[in-house]
């Protein structure tokens, strides 16, 4: 790529920007979008280093989000931290959160080996490695606690998927009505799925499979691990089958996780994430048919969706 191509992907001001942060005698020599993103632009910038070899830095870029400099403190602030812990995530490089030297506002961190995996081979194996992961960030004590947790749909806002039983979905909602349960606060990624977790490695073979990274911390916060829990339970019932989802919860669990005491409370959080997904459906599914899963459809998601929701409200008792 030239220096001519790496201008025009990159806007003028946040190229010159992201060039500050370079060694003496390095230069950005190609920007590669990589997909999956919902709100936010990013890129891998490959630098030429000075002996004539090649690093990576990612760039993530907020174009026509809310919030975006609220998220992108917070992300610098957790890169740091977890920089002093056994959650592998980028070290941050430099932030611009109210665009005052970029286009847009701006995330600069270092890149990670590997890659989502969202296709139905190999979930089984990754499964216990989510869980783990996700057990550590739970473990997570920070000098000062991030915001509290926000929750992404009420009671008025759930959209009934087409062909859902009505019934079902009135019980759920009404379900979500009652105040959030009491909780003892964790720390949380808040949007951990598959999208956001990097793989390396083979599946079968003799490379085992790693999980090498854990991305987008811009929704950090403090609250129940049921909420973290419940939200990656959600994309494995829609990326590969309701029962997915419910077998995440368990492997939380089995790998040292604490979820709340009562059934009805874990219930609780598991029902409200999933009828949050009944509002952004046909926004996640074109990130995830980029993303490797072309072969999904937003109605074939949504029937999922309300298979998952009917089958946790027949576990009941």
């Amino acid at each position: 790529m030239s220096d001519h191509d790496v201008a025009a992907a990159l806007r003028p001001r946040t190229l010159e920007w992201a060039g500050r942060y370079l060694e003496t005698g390095e230069r950005i020599v190609r920007a590669e979008t990589l997909h999956g993103g919902i709100t936010a632009e990013v890129r891998r910038l490959t630098i030429s280093t000075r002996d004539g070899g090649s690093r990576d830095l990612v760039l993530r870029t907020f174009v026509d989000a809310e919030h975006a400099e609220e998220g992108l403190l917070r992300e610098a602030e957790t890169l740091t931290l977890l920089t002093k812990t056994r959650v592998p995530a980028p070290e941050l490089v430099a932030v611009d959160p109210s665009a005052a030297h970029c286009e847009y506002p701006s995330l600069l961190m270092t890149h990670l080996a590997g890659r989502p995996l969202l296709d139905d081979a190999g979930v089984a194996a990754r499964i216990p490695l989510l869980a783990r992961h996700l057990v550590a960030i739970h473990d997570v004590r920070p000098a000062r606690r991030p915001a509290r947790y926000v929750t992404w749909t009420t009671a008025d806002t759930v959209v009934t998927p087409r062909g859902a039983d009505p019934a079902t979905w009135a019980a759920a909602v009404d379900l979500i009505r009652a105040p959030d349960p009491a909780c003892q606060g964790r720390f949380l990624h808040r949007d951990f799925h598959p999208g956001n977790v990097l793989f390396d490695g083979a599946q079968a073979g003799s490379q085992p499979l790693r999980l090498t990274g854990v991305v987008d911390w811009v929704g950090a916060s403090w609250g129940p691990a049921d909420l973290d829990v419940a939200h990656c339970c959600t994309n494995l019932a829609l990326l590969h089958g309701p029962a997915w989802g419910l077998r995440f919860a368990r492997a939380y669990e089995e790998a040292g996780g604490e979820l709340a005491a009562a059934a009805d409370e874990r219930r609780y959080w598991l029902v409200r994430d999933a009828l949050a997904f009944s509002e952004d459906v046909r926004l996640v599914v074109p990130a995830w048919r980029k993303a490797g899963r072309p072969e999904l459809t937003a109605e074939g998601v949504e029937e999922r969706l309300a298979a998952y929701v009917a089958a946790l409200l027949e576990a009941r008792g």
